[in-house]
């Protein structure tokens, strides 16, 4: 364990009285919404059908497993979110909410989430979502963040698995269609992270994070952006050459495939302290991943209800 982990609870000595929405914030709102979705599509395009009751409690059973791995991993990075701006605010930095409390209510809905989803739909399904828990607590968290500048490429599995968890929620089994869900949202999230952290490298610097720009430089980050964002938009468009999509999700694919690539060009291009392209890229990257899961959605709701 690092100096700064041992010093966690330096940073704020008392807590003010923590109200609902600290404990909200500790779910990661924003992450587990993009949790929901992938998961949400995972289900809806597998085959078969599942009771909507069971569906709906299994979404939430995923929804609070995403959160409970939010709160684990502002319990252990507690030290390293208090001297990064963007992370300063946080409940546990921001003396909120004792680090402790963090751990307990994060391990508490952990274990609730497993055995909601192993009751409302399968025990694979359940065994995904509490591997996808600990991939992203034990394997990342404590592990990789502060290991290598591979962190998230490694760690973005955990982020990749709600479409299969999803879709063994739906269908008791996870096939190759799944898998080729997974892949793009491994693939996307090194070019994501990245460029968020080209423009917040100091951040990082100064919580001895060693994010790809702290560790090998901007030239070699922007490199590695380019060359994820080429093998990203190949495997965006895989779903339809295996039968899983048909032709909207192929033109949406394409064409944000191509932004994406542009996008990514141009971090390429830009000099050393030019962060204007990074930021566009980052921002892009999020429609890009909600657009091509939004038309995998209608096309799997058209073929189930025309």
């Amino acid at each position: 364990m690092s100096e700064s982990t041992m010093k966690t609870d330096t940073y704020a000595e008392s807590y003010s009285l923590a109200g609902p929405g600290d404990y909200f914030a500790l779910l990661k709102p924003r992450v587990m919404s993009l949790v929901i979705f992938t998961a949400f599509v995972g289900m809806t395009a597998a085959p078969g059908e599942l009771n909507p009751a069971l569906a709906a409690v299994s979404l939430f059973a995923i929804a609070v497993g995403a959160g409970a791995s939010g709160a684990l991993n502002m319990w252990w990075d507690a030290d390293i979110d208090a001297v990064m701006t963007r992370t300063a605010g946080r409940p546990v930095p921001a003396g909120r909410v004792p680090r402790a409390e963090a751990a307990a209510f994060g391990g508490f809905l952990s274990a609730l989430s497993v055995a909601l989803l192993a009751l409302a739909s399968n025990y694979l399904a359940a065994g995904l979502l509490a591997f996808t828990i600990f991939f992203y607590v034990v394997i990342y968290s404590m592990w990789l963040k502060r290991l290598t500048p591979q962190n998230i490429v490694i760690g973005g599995a955990a982020g990749a698995l709600p479409p299969v968890v999803g879709w063994a929620a739906a269908s008791g089994s996870a096939p190759l269609e799944p898998w080729v869900l997974f892949a793009i949202i491994f693939l996307w999230t090194p070019p994501h992270f990245w460029a968020l952290a080209l423009y917040k490298r100091g951040d990082y610097e100064r919580a001895g994070v060693p994010m790809m720009p702290v560790a090998k430089g901007e030239a070699s980050t922007r490199r590695q952006i380019f060359f994820y964002a080429l093998i990203l938009a190949a495997a965006g468009l895989a779903p339809f050459f295996i039968g899983m999509a048909g032709y909207l999700y192929l033109a949406v694919s394409a064409g944000l495939g191509a932004g994406f690539v542009w996008l990514s060009w141009r971090v390429f291009r830009a000099g050393e302290g030019d962060y204007g392209s990074a930021k566009k890229l980052f921002g892009f990257s999020i429609l890009y991943l909600f657009a091509l899961f939004a038309a995998l959605l209608v096309e799997a709701l058209a073929t189930t209800y025309l």
